[in-house]
């Protein structure tokens, strides 16, 4: 039987799911790994070996990883390669997790090449960015509105600071309260709740002290 025959009985009977899920991004994937565990019986079957190897390449100043998957018998051998770039930075990994990332990614898809294997639902496809998107947007809810709205004006600024003092309280714990770096950035719509609050508060400081 001729490598050519092999391969086509090892792409017929291959079958690696996608048995891995990730949480954050909510898609089940198959990982390199998976593919050689699936690979490995049909490789005995069928008498032949299976070789990755990986290359380091330069391509517009930016270092791609070129893995080549192998395949092949005493009479002769078929190969197919894929590539995958290195991020610049990746936060959390040194240098050969980068690397080894890389590696990972483009092995699995020399292997889906080179054995037929279906992922249109992986991470680089637009389908996968899609649904990226639309848990983003379901997360994080716009905050335009938020930022857009009112401030207070230099006015109801000054009569805040003016209330502090009679109500005990110190421009620091106004700002600190609301989570904001300055008076000038409080929502125009919480001056009167402020206001009130202040009154109150320096009505009760006021009979305090009369006692």
């Amino acid at each position: 039987m001729i490598i050519f025959e092999k391969l086509k009985n090892i792409q017929a009977e291959l079958k690696a799911p996608k048995d891995q899920y990730n949480s954050f991004g909510k898609y089940n994937y198959r990982s390199c790994e998976d593919i050689l565990l699936a690979v490995k019986p049909l490789l005995e079957k069928n008498d032949c070996a299976l070789v990755l190897s990986d290359d380091v390449v330069e391509v517009g100043g930016r270092i791609y990883i070129k893995a080549t998957a192998k395949l092949f018998d005493k009479e002769g051998d078929i190969t197919n390669s894929a590539f995958a770039r290195e991020a610049s930075e990746k936060k959390g990994m040194d240098d050969s997790q980068i690397t080894g990332t890389a590696s990972s990614y483009a092995r699995k898809y020399a292997l889906n090449g080179l054995f037929c294997i279906d992922d249109t639902k992986d991470a680089d496809t637009d389908e996968y960015k899609n649904q990226q998107d639309k848990n983003k947007k379901n997360s994080n809810p716009p905050q335009k509105q938020k930022a857009d709205s009112p401030r207070i004006t230099q006015e109801q600024g000054q009569s805040i600071k003016e209330w502090l003092p009679k109500a005990g309280m110190t421009e620091e714990k106004l700002v600190t309260a609301y989570k904001i770096k300055s008076l000038s950035q409080l929502p125009a719509s919480e001056y009167p709740k402020i206001i009130k609050r202040l009154e109150e508060k320096a009505a009760q400081n006021g009979q305090h002290n009369t006692k």
